[in-house]
């Protein structure tokens, strides 16, 4: 008898249609028969119903595998090349270890397995199966670890090499916006001094600053011509007070500007750097020297960057402020800027300190300028290169101001 074929809409529709496919499945009728167009008919309201409503099922990911091997004669032995180690292959088939993003890109190219089902057990989205950006194992992965930059991460450290990917990956995560790239933390940048800071030291550094900078409060707009010579030496008058880099970083703060502290990484010789962050700009010190004149040095070299030399494309400047060899025109203009807002050529050529070299000459003219004398003490030492004068000028340490945001 002829049956009407409805839209299925609840769960005993379903199983009422599945019940009659499987009658019709097992009829033989002929071709061009009521019993081929109702099959077909059902077939069709079936699928429909099964893609809005029920869960696709998702292959296993490890029976993909022993499938694969299985089709294709292969031993077990033959999966170490793509895992990395015979122990690893036996972890992995037992479920004991994860499919790192490494593993899955090579599984995928070794056996034809479709990514998404090997991906599938893992959660992680928008895997590219093409060759990665970066090699993530050269990344600094101990030291970003102590630093808690993978505290969001199930993973210990004896396991970081093996899916550095996926930990730098997520560390990464948020940095940049959905039109653009993670390649964009690559993207040409200034370095001055001769030594060549380590790539991808200096890229985890600079993420860490970026997520520094974007979980401060800083609401007022940066208008870049507030930077000029008497906001400049108005700043160098908070030295004075012994939370002077404190206030400092609220006085920027104010100007819509983020001053942030983060430890240098290992092969960085880094002191600070100058950065745009979709045009909002950060100066970032590293305090690798926790002395107040190299604080306020380094504070006013990269104010000077920002006011001079930033721009959309020039968006990081990295900077190694004790290599002598620094001579570009960026460097020698930031040098410059930063010692007429320190101390004034035209009073500091006219100083008793620059002759005498006493502690009082000294005390005396940081007094006249309304700043801290370890900044005199810094200028002499630095023009005489006698590194021994007034080294009884120091000041308090500078890190002692910042405790609250050291990550190291």
């Amino acid at each position: 008898m002829k049956q009407s074929v409805r839209v299925i809409k609840k769960q005993r529709d379903y199983d009422a249609a599945l019940s009659r496919l499987s009658d019709l499945m097992s009829t033989d009728f002929a071709a061009g028969s009521d019993e081929e167009a109702e099959l077909e008919l059902l077939a069709l309201v079936i699928e429909a119903y099964e893609a809005d409503k029920v869960a696709p099922v998702i292959p296993d990911p490890i029976e993909a595998i022993l499938f694969r091997l299985d089709q294709q004669k292969l031993s077990t032995k033959d999966l170490v090349p793509l895992i990395g180690s015979i122990s690893k292959v036996s972890e992995v088939l037992s479920r004991k270890r994860p499919l790192s993003l490494a593993m899955i890109r090579a599984l995928h190219k070794g056996l034809g397995i479709p990514a998404e089902i090997l991906i599938s057990a893992s959660g992680e989205e928008g895997f590219d199966v093409e060759a990665p950006q970066y090699n993530f194992s050269k990344f600094p992965l101990t030291e970003m670890f102590d630093r808690g930059c993978f505290s969001d991460f199930d993973i210990n450290v004896k396991n970081l090499k093996d899916y550095a990917e996926e930990v730098v990956t997520k560390f990464m995560r948020g940095i940049w916006t959905t039109n653009q790239s993670p390649a964009l933390l690559r993207a040409p940048l200034y370095q001055s001094g001769s030594r060549e800071m380590n790539e991808y030291a200096l890229i985890a550094w600079r993420i860490c600053v970026l997520k520094k900078a974007r979980n401060m409060s800083i609401k007022q707009k940066f208008e870049k011509d507030i930077i000029n010579e008497d906001w400049m030496r108005d700043l160098v008058k908070l030295s004075r007070f012994d939370t002077g880099p404190k206030l400092a970083q609220g006085h920027l703060r104010d100007s819509g500007i983020a001053l942030v502290i983060e430890p240098h990484f290992k092969k960085t010789y880094l002191d600070g750097a100058a950065m745009l962050d979709e045009g909002r700009p950060i100066v970032a010190l590293t305090l690798r020297h926790d002395r107040i004149d190299n604080f306020w040095f380094a504070l006013l070299h990269e104010l000077q960057h920002i006011r001079m030399h930033l721009g959309t494309s020039h968006i990081f400047i990295a900077d190694n402020l004790e290599d002598k060899t620094r001579n570009s025109k960026e460097e020698e203009e930031a040098d410059a800027g930063a010692r007429e807002a320190l101390i004034p050529a035209a009073i500091w050529h006219t100083s008793q300190v620059r002759t005498s070299h006493t502690l009082a000459d000294a005390v005396a003219l940081a007094s006249q300028l309304r700043i801290h004398p370890a900044i005199v003490a810094g200028k002499l030492r630095h023009e005489t290169s006698n590194w021994r004068l007034l080294t009884n000028i120091t000041g308090a340490e500078v890190k002692s101001n910042f405790l609250d945001q050291l990550t190291s």
